[in-house]
């Protein structure tokens, strides 16, 4: 059912996966949405052309530069009239060839992949959240942030260990960013999903793996996008408050803690 308020809402990483059905999801709900993409305009355009209603943008910018991190809130702000939602998805995801097991890589892809998943995962979303939080507060508006993180940041990603730390370290500044955020009526949760079945995804979920990922739950399948997106637009609305400072499993009962 549509929000009965209107928000500005900047998802980072919009382009695809979980961001573009977080995007769609919150525009169906009646917010306007600024697309964030890193390099692939095309596939933010994409994104754009699903979102129902009007007053949507694109913006786009590498996160893990402080800079071009500000200017993407700054700019989505502009284009929106305001924002009041903010998405945390952009991420260096774990793929084959960012592998980074200690003791089978070398020192350079070793620093490579720490630099930037860490970049991305956490220092990108530390930057935006303060860009978000600034104009909120310079404002004196509420709002509500929404930091997608990882399963792995509990029960560890040994092939990609800077992925699994990077997740585990948005959780906690969620966390800390909750309790300094809360005079100022702003609401920080997080969510931890396990496997999504998105477009990156289908090679292993068609391939010798798929079985053996479908397996890890008692459901017998993978999350899709579309459920991850369901649980932010809920977290990050008005009536959401309350859950500050939570991290949500989204994983399947896959992994229990």
């Amino acid at each position: 059912m549509p929000d009965s308020i209107s928000r500005g809402a900047l998802v980072t990483g919009a382009s695809r996966g979980i961001g573009r059905a977080a995007a769609v999801a919150l525009a169906a709900a009646g917010h306007r949405v600024a697309v964030h993409y890193g390099r692939h305009r095309e596939d933010a355009d994409r994104t754009l052309a699903l979102l129902a209603g009007e007053g949507h943008t694109v913006v786009g910018g590498d996160l893990s530069d402080p800079s071009a991190a500000r200017h993407v809130v700054e700019e989505a702000a502009r284009a929106l009239g305001g924002l009041e939602v903010l998405v945390n998805n952009a991420a260096v995801a774990p793929q084959p060839e960012n592998r980074h097991r200690i003791g089978d890589v070398d020192w350079e892809r070793w620093l490579g992949s720490w630099n930037a998943m860490i970049g991305t995962n956490l220092l990108g979303a530390v930057n935006v959240t303060w860009a978000f939080a600034d104009q909120l507060i310079g404002r004196g508006a509420p709002g509500s942030i929404v930091n997608v993180g990882s399963r792995g940041a509990f029960r560890g990603e040994p092939d990609h260990p800077a992925y699994g730390a990077s997740k585990a370290a948005l959780h906690a500044f969620g966390q800390s960013a909750a309790v300094a955020l809360a005079p100022h009526r702003i609401a920080v949760t997080s969510v931890a999903p396990g496997f999504v079945a998105t477009e990156r995804q289908q090679a292993k979920l068609s391939g010798p793996e798929g079985d053996a990922l479908r397996a890890q739950s008692p459901f017998g399948r993978v999350a899709s996008a579309e459920e991850i997106a369901d649980a932010i637009v809920y977290l990050a609305s008005p009536g959401a408050v309350w859950s500050s400072g939570a991290v949500l499993d989204l994983n399947g009962a896959s992994y229990l803690r």
